[in-house]
């Protein structure tokens, strides 16, 4: 695995635990060699994850839509950064640079991205792992929520299990290229 891109929020939530939780992502990262692709910001966990990796050695690359540009301050010092036109052209790059994708805590954009490449490996339009970084509980009811939609019959068992779920980082990467 090259990269994996990282979904997360723009801001850095109520509570000092999601900014540990984004270092320790971008630890694991550069511990397994694996480059990061995420949303190019310099705000809030995305900012975070972005320089841990970069102090650490490692490779950060952002994609961007231009609009965003000064809203989400691009990040100046990644390794690359690319910017795009719109959001649908920025989660296609995102989608062609990595290998795998993880959501961490994040708001409504980091929601969207994590079901449409969930929704895009159940379809076969992917075939790369989708996992979540379950930090501290934040997706406790998200999980919970999947359960019912299998339970409803709105999601089938084998698409159950396409969004793998764990609390630590190192833990996530190791499942997600399967080691």
């Amino acid at each position: 695995m090259k990269a994996i891109a990282v979904y997360c929020g723009a801001n850095p939530g109520v509570s000092p635990f999601y900014a540990d939780a984004a270092r320790a992502m971008g630890r694991a990262l550069v511990e397994h060699n694996i480059g990061l692709v995420y949303g190019g910001g310099n705000v809030g966990l995305m900012g975070t994850i972005a320089d841990e990796v970069l102090r650490l050695g490692g490779e950060a690359t952002g994609v961007i839509p231009r609009q965003l540009v000064e809203r989400e301050l691009a990040h100046p010092g990644l390794t690359r950064l690319f910017v795009v036109k719109d959001m649908h052209e920025r989660k296609a790059m995102m989608a062609e640079l990595s290998d795998g994708f993880i959501a961490m805590p994040g708001g409504m954009g980091t929601l969207e991205e994590l079901f449409e490449m969930l929704t895009w490996l159940q379809l076969g339009i992917h075939s790369k792992p989708v996992g979540v970084l379950n930090a501290g509980g934040f997706y406790d009811q998200l999980v919970g929520f999947m359960g019912h939609l299998l339970q409803e019959g709105f999601v089938r068992p084998q698409h159950a299990q396409l969004m793998q779920v764990e609390a630590d980082p190192d833990a996530l990467i190791k499942r997600l290229i399967g080691a």
